[in-house]
């Protein structure tokens, strides 16, 4: 963040991508003001939330359109942000964007508390970012052994039952230099299943420009296959309680917002009543 051409370079690459939502890890940046995002962010429409390096070290910044990922509620530490929102197709969901230590005591800390934070945001997690840990020993080249944290963190994705979607394009996202002595992956996606189930999400591991991390690209296919159908059960409107209940989730549906939004709330509360 400290640098003109590399904020330059994120910008470029964040327009061309047509990103929504961009998680970075290790900005070394304190007091991150709206100008500083904006910076990196080639649209008018932005919303961010930042947590402040400590010297030259850590720092995370969300930043997101606002008419496509609507925030709801967030909370951070040191080395993570949590976003609670649904998206602009009304999927509610949680983002955490996630910068692990190198320690491997205060890294078994944070596995330990993102899982006791699952009981307070239900919603259907995914987890990007920098974890500072492998999965398998072939994840890592010229690196050393260091089993133990491997297997504390393939202990926390089993207990969180999350998917860790294939990497495509690239084996590893980290390299110590130019010359390519040391390499990991150790940067990576996790979700729920049900983010599957919604979309098909495949991830990219995009050349190396202005970091010895790779950028890492969640998406869906590209594949392009038109736009969303609206679908509605015709036979809905012949059961004999269908308005009634309409108007009673219509009325009773208590929500907070501006106009489009508690439009949109209500339609997604009326869906989850009519599939009953």
């Amino acid at each position: 963040m400290g640098r003109s051409e590399k904020r330059c370079r994120i910008k470029n690459v964040v327009k061309d991508r047509q990103i929504d939502v961009l998680l970075i890890q290790e900005t070394k940046h304190s007091n991150i003001q709206a100008r500083d995002a904006k910076s990196i962010w080639p649209w008018d429409n932005i919303e961010f939330l930042a947590v402040d390096a400590e010297g030259n070290s850590g720092g995370l910044l969300c930043i997101w359109k606002p008419d496509v990922f609507f925030l709801s509620e967030c909370c951070s530490t040191r080395n993570l942000i949590i976003l609670s929102s649904f998206t602009h197709d009304l999927f509610e969901c949680i983002v955490l964007n996630i910068y692990a230590p190198n320690d491997a005591i205060r890294k078994r800390k944070l596995w330990d508390s993102i899982i006791n934070l699952k009981q307070y945001f239900l919603k259907p997690w995914c987890l990007g970012g920098n974890f500072n840990e492998i999965r398998y020993m072939f994840d890592r080249k010229g690196c050393n052994r260091r089993d133990r944290g491997m297997l504390q963190f393939n202990n926390f994705i089993e207990h969180l039952a999350l998917v860790d979607i294939p990497l495509l394009e690239r084996k590893f996202t980290w390299c110590n230099s130019l010359e390519g002595e040391r390499w990991s992956k150790i940067d990576r996606f996790l979700l729920e299943p049900i983010w599957l189930e919604k979309y098909c999400f495949k991830i990219w591991g995009l050349p190396r420009g202005v970091s010895d991390h790779c950028p890492l690209l969640l998406m869906e296919d590209s594949r392009n296959w038109g736009p969303r159908p609206f679908k509605f059960i015709n036979a809905w409107v012949l059961h004999s309680n269908f308005l009634t209940i309409v108007e009673k989730c219509w009325v009773e549906s208590s929500v907070q917002g501006w106009a489009s939004y508690k439009l949109m709330r209500k339609f997604s509360l009326l869906k989850l009543e009519l599939k009953k």
